[in-house]
């Protein structure tokens, strides 16, 4: 049969389809479960099918796997006709490798491209599809605005949203530059996406007017372990078995004695670990977290440094005494093993070890993988806020905290430096947490509040409530747009759900405290009252459920008046509904928990809290 030329079927092709059915299945093939992936990327998708620019938020736990999501969502978007994806990622040299070698790695259709590559004259950015990268930095941004200031319907996908895009002069009627560029580079019909695991400033922030009600949960994969594992809401129960190592230090962990026991604890692991766990050697590494001073990073250097220059000189001075720590420390923490295999091994390899210092962003690129990635058997990195956030460290067996913090703390800061959530169910129970008791308890406290905030809004459960303290909190006050933002909302909303008249009867009608808050949460079902608010209540109710939380009466919103800023059908009202008249009732509680019905027969479960939490909410 005689071959033909036919042009039409080569036109017809397109490079660009199934690209969201391809990473799909590439991530299939790796062993990957992409259920988080699909419902991330399909509440993504739903919000951007309506008329008109939106602006949201997909938020998911720190290092859960939304660089995969990202991937897979701007498949989709390529599916779906766009054009011109922007990604932002932090001004990181070595954070825009990363992430553009993944996505390059990926296969994706065009593929990812620095936006240096498209600045010549010559190129023509509406011919054609582009995936484009650029740094959170005013000469970058400029450069990109002015090769693409004519396009339309640009979807910017913002990694790290909350970092550097919100507008810091919100309440001055400017902008700050950053904010300023990615505005313009929206223009009138941008899609705006932020992806972050600590959303509560762009709420605040009100950054690029993205709405609450269309924020997209990414949940974790299977195989994530993070803050219900590392910081479980029933710490500090003396029944608690923690899968970690945790050594909680009794003061701010300045003696060099706590820094050479955190690093002694690392090398029996990395021993255990390669002795009786692993088929092949591993590399590991130990992440000491010091403050942003960098005389700090030196001194925590210069002990590790001696403290392996002894260990690998036996005729020095410490050498016998610090093998013999290694050697208790072994026997006791590992009682099924030989603790001389342990400590020969430690000896015979405690020259492959590798000390690194990250100061800054430049160190971070020079160093690369060897610090991100351990290219050493032992390899310590030294660093304070560089390592804090988006950067994600392979094969972390240890973190060691140095010093408490003596002011107060912000929460999107602390979530961001758990640097040991992740994939770490492999090696879970090796793993040690050396840190100030402190430290650990206000940490825990923040983790505690921005989960009960992300519960308000999981699927749709109602607008964000955010949380702080004398200690914590929430956001900076300088991104706070005081315009929209209610300091002392003083309550949370929950799920929507149709109201049985009879549950309140059922209720009431019990003895016990304890009795109506078990019952309330099986009547209501996990949206409208969430197993984990139920928790916290029953643990910081000291020191008596009975005495200090109430389950009030339910009452109707009818009677409340429209000027109050009441939404009637949504059960709301912007300065709250639990007022000084019902928490009168019960003098002695501090945890106050009230159902509120419409005439439509729906009801919305509150919660207030009358002590020292502040809750802060965006009332636009």
């Amino acid at each position: 049969m005689e071959k033909s030329f036919n042009l039409g079927r080569f036109k017809a092709i397109d490079p660009a389809a199934d690209q969201y059915e391809r990473q799909l299945r590439r991530l299939i093939d790796d062993g990957a479960d992409v259920t988080c992936i699909e419902k991330a990327v399909q509440g993504a998708l739903k919000n951007l099918s309506g008329d008109g620019r939106r602006a949201f938020v997909i938020y998911g736990e720190p290092q859960s796997g939304k660089t995969e999501m990202m991937i897979c969502l701007t498949a989709k978007l390529l599916d779906e006709g766009r054009r011109f994806i922007v990604h932002l990622l932090n001004d990181s040299v070595d954070l825009l490798g990363q992430n553009l070698g993944r996505f390059q790695d990926s296969g994706l259709a065009p593929s990812a491209q620095n936006y240096t590559e498209i600045l010549d004259p010559s190129i023509d950015v509406k011919s054609r599809r582009y995936v484009i990268f650029a740094k959170k930095n005013a000469g970058d941004l400029e450069k990109l605005l002015e090769k693409i200031n004519s396009l339309k319907d640009i979807v910017v996908i913002d990694d790290e949203a909350d970092f550097a895009s919100p507008n810091s002069k919100v309440n001055s009627a400017a902008r700050t530059r950053i904010n300023q560029l990615i505005h313009d580079i929206l223009g009138p019909t941008g899609d705006y996406i932020g992806v972050t695991a600590t959303p509560a400033r762009l709420d605040l922030n009100n950054t690029f007017d993205n709405d609450s009600r269309l924020w997209v949960n990414f949940p974790p994969h299977p195989m994530y372990t993070g803050q219900d594992i590392f910081f479980p809401l029933e710490w500090p129960s003396k029944n608690l078995a923690l899968p970690f190592q945790l050594e909680l230090l009794s003061d701010r962990g300045d003696d060099p004695k706590y820094a050479r026991r955190a690093l002694f604890g690392f090398l029996v692991n990395v021993s255990y670990l390669n002795q009786y766990v692993n088929q092949t050697e591993a590399n590991y590494s130990l992440l000491v977290h010091t403050s942003g001073k960098r005389i700090d990073h030196k001194s925590d250097w210069s002990i590790m440094q001696d403290t392996l220059a002894s260990l690998t000189n036996s005729q020095s001075k410490k050498f016998d005494g610090y093998v013999r720590d290694i050697w208790i420390l072994a026997n006791e923490r590992y009682p099924d093993a030989d603790p001389d295999r342990l400590t020969s091994y430690v000896v015979k390899n405690i020259s492959r070890n590798a000390v690194i210092i990250l100061n800054s962003d430049r160190d971070l690129t020079r160093k690369g993988r060897s610090a991100t990635r351990p290219a050493s058997l032992f390899t310590i990195v030294i660093g304070g806020n560089i390592v804090s956030r988006g950067v994600t460290f392979e094969n972390l067996l240890s973190m060691f905290f140095t010093r408490d913090v003596k002011h107060k703390i912000q929460q999107d800061t602390y979530i961001q430096r758990a640097r040991m959530f992740g994939a770490r169910g492999k090696y879970l129970r090796f793993f040690e947490l050396t840190i100030p008791r402190a430290l650990y308890a206000d940490w825990h406290r923040c983790f505690v509040f921005h989960k009960l905030a992300l519960e308000a809004i999981r699927e749709g459960k109602g607008s964000p409530v955010w949380l702080g303290d004398g200690r914590i909190s929430a956001v900076s006050p300088s991104s706070i747009d005081r315009s929209t933002v209610d300091m002392n909302k003083g309550e949370m909303g929950f799920g929507l759900f149709e109201f049985d008249p009879g549950v309140d009867q059922r209720i009431q009608s019990l003895n016990s405290v304890s009795a109506k808050l078990e019952a309330l949460q099986k009547e209501l079902g996990e949206s409208a009252f969430p197993e984990y608010l139920k928790r916290y209540i029953l643990r910081t109710a000291s020191p008596s459920v009975e005495r200090t939380v109430a389950v009030h009466p339910t009452s109707s919103i009818e009677g409340y008046k429209d000027a109050e800023g009441l939404d009637k059908v949504a059960i709301e009202r912007r300065r709250g509904l639990i007022g000084q008249s019902q928490t009168a009732q019960f003098p002695n509680a501090l945890h106050h928990l009230k159902v509120f019905t419409n005439s439509a027969g729906k009801g919305r479960l509150f919660y207030k809290f009358s002590g020292s939490i502040q809750f802060i909410k965006n009332t636009k």
